[in-house]
């Protein structure tokens, strides 16, 4: 994917709030050795480009000036409740060196499951995205995790799931072995109401 940035002379709050103002959204790119660049791109580009499952997670074509440079989207600073970008981090990457970053988990066959379609359960996704290392050249969109196979009462953790060749866990996600999805069987109402008989009770005397 490609985004398309200039230089920015101005730093600062007040230069920041006046970018904004002119549609514009400040951001700075660092990494690979190279000494950081404070830069300007348009705000409704990148806005509709961060509602993008891919943008969050691929290698981006960042020209800037006319010189196209490879990077990873690192962080995005909201507004608390309008629709605006106050800041994006971008970072450099290289080719040699193995990058560490999250990717969306993308979740097969749910309804056709065996949970699901035999035994009724209830699928909750504990996680979303995982943690992944590798060389940039391997870095994936998204990770596939096909549940045609999940039974009611199972659990899948970070280690079950199949990674693309040249792809591991981060370190802290081997360790832990975290659940990313269960498969709940609803428990049944077993509270059975009062059945004693109406009328039983003696006539109060007069």
């Amino acid at each position: 994917m490609k985004i398309v940035a200039q230089l920015r002379s101005q730093q600062g709050t007040g230069a920041s709030r006046r970018l904004r103002r002119s549609g514009k959204a400040p951001g700075i790119i660092y990494g690979a050795g190279i000494a950081p660049q404070m830069v300007e791109l348009d705000h409704n580009a990148l806005f509709h480009a961060l509602e993008k499952e891919a943008f969050h997670a691929s290698i981006l074509d960042l020209e800037l000036d006319g010189t196209s440079q490879q990077v990873l989207l690192r962080d995005i600073q909201r507004h608390p409740f309008k629709p605006m970008v106050l800041h994006v981090d971008f970072q450099r990457i290289e080719a040699e060196k193995k990058i560490h970053k999250k990717v969306p988990l993308h979740y097969l066959n749910q309804e056709t499951s065996k949970a699901v379609k035999l035994g009724g359960a209830i699928i909750t996704h504990v996680m979303t995205e995982l943690e992944i290392v590798c060389l940039p050249a391997h870095l994936p969109e998204f990770i596939e995790v096909d549940l045609s196979d999940l039974n009611a009462g199972q659990s899948l953790h970070a280690k079950d799931v199949s990674l693309p060749p040249h792809v591991e866990l981060a370190l802290y996600l081997l360790q832990e072995n975290p659940v990313i999805l269960s498969a709940t069987v609803p428990s049944e109402e077993t509270g059975a109401e009062d059945t004693s008989s109406e009328g039983n009770e003696a006539p109060a005397a007069s």
